[in-house]
């Protein structure tokens, strides 16, 4: 058995590093919770390469999200460390530390969730990925499979949903609105941004602004 999952879960990763990722476990999640709950079944989502989308996206996901993405090798340990310092002396709002890897990992291979088993495998799916992917290649696949909305998953679903445009016409705010909008999009819309958006996509242009300094 630990042979059978680990030679599978490694020809899926491998396979995945070359073909498109259609549908993910998510998808299939909000479908039957919308059907259990009496709702249109909805689903968005068209796999666009990343050459086809703005070049602002990956910055703003990588601002709002991850800005060590291209130097860790799939676990941020100082943001833990953060996290974890801030989270023992602030109890009402919680923050994560997740990579963009460990969100790909997440969303491609497993289900949403807070458990132990959930977590381990996360893990070791982060590792394979970070092992047999390119940083490119993981950027590619988390802004095509990410849920961006109500039943949208994708940088073009998104784009088109949302901003009446495909992902590669995205202007520089709109690629900042969807990132700020990532931590909850089905709370937060990017088509109709609240106040605390809107903060958010300054507080994400700003960043990007200085990445672009520091990295010159």
């Amino acid at each position: 058995m630990v042979a059978a999952f680990l030679g599978s879960t490694i020809l899926s990763v491998v396979a995945l590093r070359f073909l498109p990722v259609y549908f993910t476990p998510l998808m299939f999640i909000r479908l039957f919770q919308q059907a259990k709950d009496g709702r249109v079944l909805t689903l968005h989502h068209h796999w666009v390469p990343l050459r086809d989308m703005s070049p602002y996206l990956p910055q703003a996901v990588i601002a709002s999200e991850d800005q060590r993405f291209m130097k860790h090798h799939g676990f941020d340990f100082h943001a833990i460390e953060n996290a974890v310092r801030s989270n023992a002396s602030h109890s009402k709002r919680k923050l994560g530390a997740s990579t963009i890897s460990q969100q790909t990992a997440k969303n491609v291979f497993l289900w949403p969730g807070r458990t132990w088993l959930r977590k381990g495998l996360e893990t070791y799916f982060t590792i394979l990925i970070e092992l047999m992917w390119s940083k490119e290649r993981i950027m590619e696949v988390y802004l095509n499979s990410i849920e961006m909305g109500e039943g949208i998953y994708g940088a073009d679903a998104v784009a088109e949903w949302h901003f009446g445009c495909s992902a590669h016409k995205l202007a520089k705010g709109q690629c900042a609105l969807i990132a700020a909008s990532l931590p909850n999009p089905r709370r937060f819309n990017s088509a109709h941004p609240s106040s605390y958006l809107i903060k958010r996509k300054g507080q994400i242009l700003r960043e990007m602004e200085y990445i672009a300094r520091t990295a010159q």
